[in-house]
Formats: structure tokens, sequence, C-alpha cells
């Protein structure tokens, strides 16, 4: 016991006399042996709180990360002095270079970042809950689209009976009910507002449900950069009896209370744009990724938003394939020639500028965006010729005046000499398909559930997982660093450092998926960021 108290007063004396010959710089040799050179002396002048203590670009004085000394040490109290470990154990830091540095396959730092998310390529589930996961969104959704027909069906019968020209004819069942209804006037009855059972629900026109079974589903999205416009759930019905369309927009009131509610009222539609311009629609005319255009001046019952522009686009994102191969006759038509020319002419272009954008996709698709943003005075989305081909040429994307001029001819088909910029986008570098657009829409109504349109880089951080991240696996570098790097790549893409809209985070993954080949390996990306 004497020893043990003579050893520490050894050693407060010792640390004493440092005290006074060196300041507070503690170095206590005698009672721990002599400190190692590549141990910093600790300085107890300079300890203090630190508002950078959770600074992501802090890095260590050495690039090995300390470890306790190995078990046959006879030293009571490690340094920290490295002993031989695993090669695949070490953990290194790497200091980011300069946003303005190149490498030498010339990609700054910030392109090193967004190639970053394209790593995720792990499955984030098991196939035993990545079976019951896709089990259970199917069912959600079977029930969401049983729900949407049983109200179609109700809807259009109820309409049939109700604007039926008998309800008019003066008979003797007609006359009571005059009697018996007060106060309604001599209008005909299918103008006065009364209800289903107060008709003459028998009558020589009214629609039948086998009629109205002979139809065609198909799911859509609308083609719009306002966000909760582009996340509606639409659903619609092509009705082979009379060739007329419907669509119907499936909401959620709350938590419990659905409903499936008009959005293009049935009639007989025709193409309002492209080659097939005031043609009618037909049954060949619904695949996926088609394209059904309608007037908005012709749907007074379109959100504001929808109005503000003359031509409604919606795109086709799922069909029901049994439905048309019956509907399918050998009298639907083809492709025109220049319908093939147009599409071919689409497909070389997009193949020359897809192999100069696999690496840097990112900044490119969401610079031109930009930069076709700043040109856009008036704000309605349009440019003229020579600003969206000085767009190309600005990031080295140029294409030869037989290529362009080809484009052109398919974008320009009204002749105003004006195109969208966002469509002439897709047409010349290429859009990604409906699998994965429909990740992205699922992680933006993750963080945008009250549909305001915009989401703050704050909301945007705290969803972001990074800690499946092959580098964070492998103790490379931390969950931290990465969601900086996403968030630095996702920032330059936005007009505002604080705001991304739902256009700026969709153009972001059309980059980023420039980049991923397998349509699975970019939805384990989705799913590894937004558990999407």
């Amino acid at each position: 016991m004497d020893l043990e108290v003579k050893g520490i007063g050894t050693a407060s004396r010792n640390v004493k006399r440092q005290k006074s010959a060196q300041g507070w710089r503690i170095c206590s040799s005698d009672a721990y042996g002599p400190r190692p050179d590549d141990v910093p002396a600790l300085d107890l002048r300079r300890l203090g709180d630190s508002d950078g203590e959770n600074d992501l670009s802090y890095t260590p004085v050495t690039k090995e990360q300390p470890r306790l000394a190995s078990p046959d040490s006879t030293s009571t109290v490690s340094w920290g002095t490295p002993f031989p470990a695993p090669s695949s154990r070490r953990r290194t830091y790497r200091q980011e270079s300069p946003v303005d540095e190149e490498s030498p396959e010339g990609l700054t730092s910030l392109d090193e970042k967004a190639i970053q998310q394209q790593c995720y390529t792990s499955k984030p589930y098991t196939a035993e809950q990545s079976r019951r996961r896709s089990e259970t969104e199917d069912l959600a959704a079977q029930k969401k689209k049983q729900a949407v027909v049983e109200q179609v069906l109700v809807d259009q019968l109820s309409r049939a009976v109700i604007s039926d020209p008998g309800q008019d004819a003066s008979t003797t069942d007609l006359s009571q009910q005059r009697t018996s209804l007060p106060g309604l006037g001599s209008a005909p009855l299918r103008f006065r507002n009364r209800k289903l059972h107060q008709t003459k629900v028998k009558t020589s026109s009214t629609l039948t449900e086998s009629l109205l079974s002979n139809k065609l589903r198909f799911d859509a999205r609308i083609i719009s950069r306002n966000g909760r416009d582009a996340c509606r759930e639409l659903i619609g019905f092509f009705f082979a009896f009379d060739k007329s369309i419907t669509v119907y927009e499936y909401r959620q009131f709350g938590k419990n209370r659905t409903k499936a509610l008009p959005f293009i009222q049935r009639g007989i539609y025709c193409h309002q744009y492209g080659r097939r311009k005031r043609r009618q629609y037909d049954v060949g005319d619904f695949h996926v990724g088609a394209n059904l255009t309608f007037l908005t001046a012709q749907h007074v019952g379109l959100p504001t938003s929808i109005q503000e522009k003359p031509l409604l686009t919606l795109r086709i994102i799922g069909i029901d394939e049994m439905a048309k191969h019956s509907l399918l006759t050998s009298s639907n038509p083809a492709l025109s020639k220049q319908e093939i020319d147009d599409r071919n002419t689409v497909m070389s272009v997009q193949g020359l500028l897809k192999e100069k954008l696999k690496k840097r996709g990112v900044l490119t698709m969401t610079g031109l965006v930009r930069f076709f943003h700043q040109r856009d005075q008036c704000g309605g989305g349009v440019l003229q010729k020579m600003e969206l081909r000085q767009g190309l040429k600005e990031f080295h994307l140029e294409l030869s005046n037989k290529d362009f001029e080809s484009i052109w001819l398919v974008l320009d088909q009204d002749g105003d000499g004006e195109a969208d910029y966002y469509q002439f986008i897709r047409v010349v570098i290429g859009e990604m398909n409906e699998f994965r657009k429909a990740f992205v829409r699922k992680a933006y109504m993750k963080l945008d559930p009250n549909k305001t349109g915009s989401i703050s880089v704050n909301d945007i951080s705290k969803f972001y997982s990074g800690r499946k991240h092959p580098k964070v696996l492998s103790g490379e570098c931390s969950e931290q660093q990465v969601r900086a790097a996403f968030l630095d790549t996702l920032k330059e893409s936005c007009v505002s450092s604080n705001e991304v809209t739902y256009c700026e985070f969709e153009t972001y993954y059309e980059g980023l998926s420039l980049g991923i080949a397998d349509d699975e390996d970019f939805a384990n990306v989705m799913r590894n960021c937004w558990a999407v």
C-alpha cells in the first residue's frame, strides 16, 4: 500500500515539474514510460468546447487509425501504438479535392461525389423480406384499382340513366312523379336536381354493365414540373364499344378515407400533339410509355396549376396487357414511316450522348436545366432554337447540323420556332424508364407528404440514409461524409440552396440514372437511400 501511495506522489511531482517548465503540457514519462514520436503532446491550454466538433471536414493528424497495444505488451496504459492487423479492417480518411480540381479523367470532386451515389448495389432486404414487401404492395395496388373500377361503373351507369332522353317521355308515371314533386317547374327531369331513385330507370338506351366491362384499364401520371401534379395517382379506362376515354384520380383524405374522383370526363378524344394530331384514340395508342394529350380548355374541372398551360400530357406507366390483347384487332393502325424515322433519329442521337454522360451525368443534366432556366425570361418553359443549341455547346454535347435539324423537326411540329426545353432534354439525352421514375416519385412523396411542391434541405438530410453505402460498411468513410457528399451535389443542381423542387429532385436522379445500367441496381440505390 505504501508503494502505491509513493508511486502516485512521484507521478504528481513529475507533472508539477513539467507544468512549471513547459506550461500545462503534461508528459508523465516517469510514470508511464517515454512518449512515442508520432503521438502529439497534450496541451491543456488548447482544450475547450468547439462549435466545429461535428464538422464533417475534420481530418485526423495521422493516416492510421489509433489502436490498442497488443495483448503481450508490458505497458499498463497504451499510447495508441498501432499493431499489425488485416488490411481489410484498416480505416482510412481521404481529403476531398477542391471543386475546381480535376482528376486525370476530367472529373471534378463534385462528379466523384455524384458517382458515389451509384454504389448502393447491395440488396437492402433478404429474399423473404422482398417477397413479403412485394406481396403487400401488390395487394394494396389491387384494392386501389378495384375501388376505382367500382366507382367508375357506378358513376357511368348513374349518369347514363339520369341523362337519358327517355326520362322526358310524357307517360303516366312521369305525370304522377310531377304531381308528387311540387315546385320542380316544367323543365325536363334530366335537368333537375334529383336523386337516382326519382328517375325512370328502365329506358331503351341505358348503358349496361356488360358494355362497360369491355374496357382497357391503364395507369397514368401527369408530365409536369409541379410536384403536386406529377405525383397524382391516375387510373384511366378506354371503352371499346364507343372508343371513349375517362380518367379518374385516386385520392386519400387523412389516414382511412379514400375516394376516386373524375379527372377527365368520359368522352371521345383525339391526339392534340405529334404526328397523329387530330386522329381519334384507338386501342393501339395505349402502351407503356405512350403519351395522351388533352386540351385543358375542354376540362373546366382540372386544377388551376394544370389549366395554366393549354395542353395536358398524360404518360401511361402501366396497362392491363390481357385486356389489351383481347381488344386488339387487325385493323389497328401501325406506325407510319415518318414516326419510324423520328424514333430512329432520336435513338441514334441518344446513343451518341449517353456515352459522354455516363460518368458526369448528374452535373451535366442539372447544369443544362439550370442554364435553360436562366434564359427563360418569361417563365413559360420554352426557348428558341439557337438558345437550345447554345446549351448543348456549353456542356460539350455538340450535335452535327444534320442530327440537330432532324431533332428540331421532331420537336417543333407546330413551326413556331420554339420548344419546351424539358422536352428537348428528354428527346436529346433520354429519360429514365417508368420503373425507375416510380421509385423517384415514391421517395419524393415520402419527403413531401403534405404535397407543398418543395422540400427543405434539412428535411432531406434527416431522411437520407448512408448506412448501407459500401465505403461506410468497409470503414473508408463515415455516414456523415456520404450524406454531405449527396447534399453538395444536390444543392449544386438547385436554384435555391435551401429548397429542392420536384423537378430538381427528378433531374438529379435522371443524371444519376445514366451511370446505372441495370434497373434492379437503381432500385437498390433508392431503397437503401430512402427506404422506399
